[in-house]
């Protein structure tokens, strides 16, 4: 395979819905560019992009496969992005590293809820889109009603390049406006025969003709004056000005395909080659300092890895795209995020589970290297003098998540291992260990991701592994002032143990003056001040300590013990267990002991006198609230709607968007446990949602005392 120059590469992300058929493109174009001598298929499990066992378990893209064809003296680089929603990060990433996106939509069903959140990250990123309607050859394809929901949706930025001149089982031909011709294919697909467009078809044609035309001349001045002057565009200026609507996203052509048999495929490529723009007509990336970086096969050596895959008999496979220079085997690199010192093995051109040998590769161009000794997704390593990083992808915050642990204690660190792993092939994939919640919490984008998780724990790495619902991290607070005191006294022959300690806690507001007295019960308690700490809890809120003790009733060297008991309350707060925030605390007497007064003892007095005072001071539990946005067909409305106010949601607004209604309401998080599943069933997997933590607010009176019940019966059974 010879060298590609950084001026005769092009990167494409292949997006759509799962089965929209991107997995039988892929094949096809693999198949037309001669890398492949036979075509496989998803059925027979055999094709090039879904090469993973899980893969073929569930007939679904799990990963992102990237694989390049040879085209025209051209070099594709594409990436075949999973269609589920649970799989999204695959999407986000491939966008990321590529210059264009095509969108296929099924012919079936025309624009689905995939299809509209692969645009929205393309109208983020800036990305060129161009539409294939796959599936002609199905009877259920209408193709002209496909046209006027993507023109409703997308407006006149959607321009047809094609159409078929008929759909359904003897779907065999195409009308190209482009080059004016038809495009017609024996049973087998494969080569087209070429011929001029019908009688009975040129009207139609020659009016999508004009339609194109002056689309491609209103992306530049010079077109658009002589399509005044003589009304058309040569074959050369349409490609021209089709590439400079690409880059501003001022045209979406539209594509026909029937990719499982190919039909179309090598017209698409050919358009692939001819006029997608470039790397270097694209915008530039980034450094982390903000520095503009070119993609230039003469500047310093700069490698990004943006994905890892973990296959068997071979270990990690590590996939980079070089950002500058140019890099070979056998190159001495420096790991800019790890600082460690790398040397390059073998670099492939790659075509999924089959990687093909080359000697370099230069700036703009993807590949991939096994056997790396320290690089993690993400990693940028540099060439002598270069300091680079980068730090582009930004993924979805998670929707689903369940606490799990292996069946077999024994195996916890086999299980965490085997997690870290698979977080760096999928990192939407996260894992945590909560302290708060006692649980190894796993994350993902929906259950399915989940599910996926699973399947490869216990097939893959040979894991038994269950998951739990994941606890809730509520917070408990009080609402009124308290008082309360504690004498631990302990006596046992030889030292004691004595300490008491008498205190105040109230809710506590950022900017509240400090207390000058009290009146309790009639009782008047003067405050004088001797020592002040505002410590800002890591779990939100604040603890406000004050020692206000006088006449030497408690000696100041015990205070750190007392705050550390009062502290020990906060982090497993006397209602739930939960952590506590938002107090303010006044130690203002109490008694020690000559002898057997120690930290100790004083450490236990407070803690039971903070927990005695805080239940008599109107503790209330909150609870964590979300911001919830629904993007749903207008008819689930009403039953999103629903569901959405029997989890206790707030409806905060709705607006349309893109052909789908965009519901806004606040959820507690509690309440979002199983929507991803919940919201699948109802809409038929038309919907979907994003999530963002906003507040914490109360629980309703009826809830906080089913959740006191359940931590106190959970501690009577861990006694």
């Amino acid at each position: 395979m010879r060298v590609y120059q950084t001026n005769e590469i092009k990167n494409i992300a292949l997006l759509g819905s799962a089965g929209s058929g991107k997995t039988t493109l892929a094949e096809s174009m693999i198949y037309g560019s001669g890398i492949i001598k036979r075509r496989g298929t998803v059925e027979a499990k055999n094709t090039v992009s879904d090469y993973f066992p899980v893969e073929h378990e569930y007939g679904y893209s799990v990963f992102p496969t990237v694989f390049h064809v040879e085209w025209n003296n051209k070099k594709l680089n594409i990436i075949d992005c999973p269609g589920s929603d649970d799989f999204i990060g695959g999407a986000i990433t491939a966008l990321n590293v590529t210059d264009q996106a095509v969108i296929l939509i099924n012919g079936q069903y025309g624009p689905e809820v995939g299809t509209q959140n692969n645009f929205r990250y393309t109208e983020k990123l800036h990305k060129p889109v161009i539409f294939l309607i796959n599936q002609l050859d199905s009877d259920k394809c209408d193709f002209d009603n496909v046209i006027a929901n993507m023109n409703a949706i997308y407006g006149s930025k959607c321009v047809q390049i094609q159409y078929p001149v008929s759909t359904g089982p003897g779907f065999n031909a195409i009308i190209d406006v482009l080059l004016m011709k038809m495009y017609t294919w024996g049973p087998e697909g494969g080569m087209p025969t070429i011929v001029d467009i019908p009688a009975d078809e040129m009207d139609k044609a020659m009016e999508l003709h004009k339609s194109l035309v002056e689309a491609a001349a209103e992306n530049d001045e010079t077109l658009m004056e002589k399509f005044f002057e003589e009304e058309t565009l040569s074959e050369d200026e349409l490609r021209e000005g089709i590439r400079k609507g690409l880059v501003t996203r001022s045209i979406f052509p539209v594509f026909c395909v029937c990719a499982g048999k190919d039909m179309g495929v090598r017209r698409l490529m050919e358009f692939l080659g001819n006029v997608v723009p470039f790397v270097s007509e694209m915008p530039k990336l980034h450094n982390t300092r903000g520095e503009e970086i070119v993609a230039d096969l003469n500047g310093p050596e700069s490698v990004y890895f943006f994905k890892t895959g973990l296959e068997p008999h071979i270990g990690e496979v590590s996939y980079f795209k070089v950002m500058s220079g140019k890099i070979k085997s056998g190159d001495d690199l420096t790991n800019a995020d790890r600082g460690s010192k790398e040397r390059i093995g073998q670099i492939f051109a790659c075509a999924g589970a089959n990687r093909i040998p080359v000697d370099e590769l230069v700036a703009g161009d993807i590949g991939c290297t096994v056997k790396l000794k320290d690089v993690k997704t993400g990693n940028t390593l540099n060439g002598k003098d270069c300091e680079w990083r980068f730090d582009f992808i930004k993924y979805p915050n998670p929707k689903f998540s369940r606490a799990i642990k292996a069946v077999n204690t024994a195996e916890t660190e086999k299980l965490m291992s085997a997690l870290l792993r698979m977080h760096q092939e999928d990192p939407t994939w996260l894992v945590e260990q909560s302290k708060e919640l006692r649980q190894t919490i796993v994350r993902g984008q929906g259950e399915f991701h989940l599910r996926t998780l699973k399947w490869r724990l216990e097939n893959n790495e040979k894991l038994a592994i269950k998951f739990e619902p994941t606890r809730i991290p509520y917070r408990e607070t009080i609402t009124k002032m308290a008082r309360a005191e504690y004498r631990h006294k302990k006596q046992s022959g030889g030292a004691g143990q004595f300490g008491e300690v008498h205190l105040i806690v109230e809710p506590y507001a950022e900017g509240m003056p400090d207390p000058t007295s009290y009146k309790i019960n009639g009782q008047e308690f003067k405050i004088n001040i001797k020592g002040r700490e505002e410590i800002n809890l890591e779990w939100g809120g604040k603890l406000v300590f004050i020692n206000s003790v006088v006449g030497g009733a408690i000696d100041a060297r015990f205070m750190p013990a007392i705050l550390k008991g009062i502290m020990d309350r906060m982090e497993h707060g006397p209602l739930t267990g939960s952590y506590a925030r938002d107090v303010r605390v006044i130690v203002y007497d109490g008694k020690m002991h000559p002898v057997d007064s120690n930290e100790l003892s004083f450490m236990l007095a407070a803690r039971n006198a903070f927990s005695a005072a805080f239940k008599e001071a109107g503790p209330k539990i909150l609870e964590p609230i979300y911001d919830l946005e629904v993007y749903v067909p207008s008819d689930y409305m009403g039953d999103v709607m629903s569901d959405l106010q029997g989890r206790r949601a707030l409806i905060m607004g709705m607006d349309s968007e893109a052909g789908y209604q965009k519901l806004q309401a606040k959820i507690p998080l509690k309440e979002l446990s199983n929507y991803s599943i919940s919201l699948s069933s109802l809409t038929g997997g038309r919907a979907s949602f994003t999530t963002k933590f906003a507040s914490y607010e109360l629980v309703p009176n009826d809830l906080q005392q089913k959740l006191i019940e359940e931590h106190a019966a959970e501690a009577e059974e861990e006694e």
